[in-house]
């Protein structure tokens, strides 16, 4: 059982396979808990989220402060074994 994880917030849309993928891709990690900010029903929120990220795609991911990017940056960062250190809390 792992420790305490750090918050997963993930900018995302309904129709959105990225988001499945991503989504899938964290739960196998052991994150039970994503906070999901939906760009298409808050437009506000997408506003946000281009100017946190700098990006217009979804989804756009964050794991406590650090902004991971999006569903290949996600699968990129796992495949390099960075993914896990980043979600255990310190």
């Amino acid at each position: 059982m792992p420790d305490a994880m750090n918050k997963v917030l993930m900018y995302t849309t309904q129709v959105c396979p990225y988001c499945v993928r991503a989504k899938a891709l964290l739960k196998q990690r052991g994150v039970s808990q994503i906070e999901e900010v939906r760009v298409d029903m808050q437009p506000a929120e997408r506003d946000r989220m281009i100017e946190l990220t700098g990006r217009r795609t979804v989804p756009q991911i964050f794991i406590g402060e650090t902004h991971v990017g999006g569903c290949d940056d996600l699968i990129a960062l796992d495949q390099r074994g960075g993914l896990m250190p980043l979600l255990q809390a310190g």
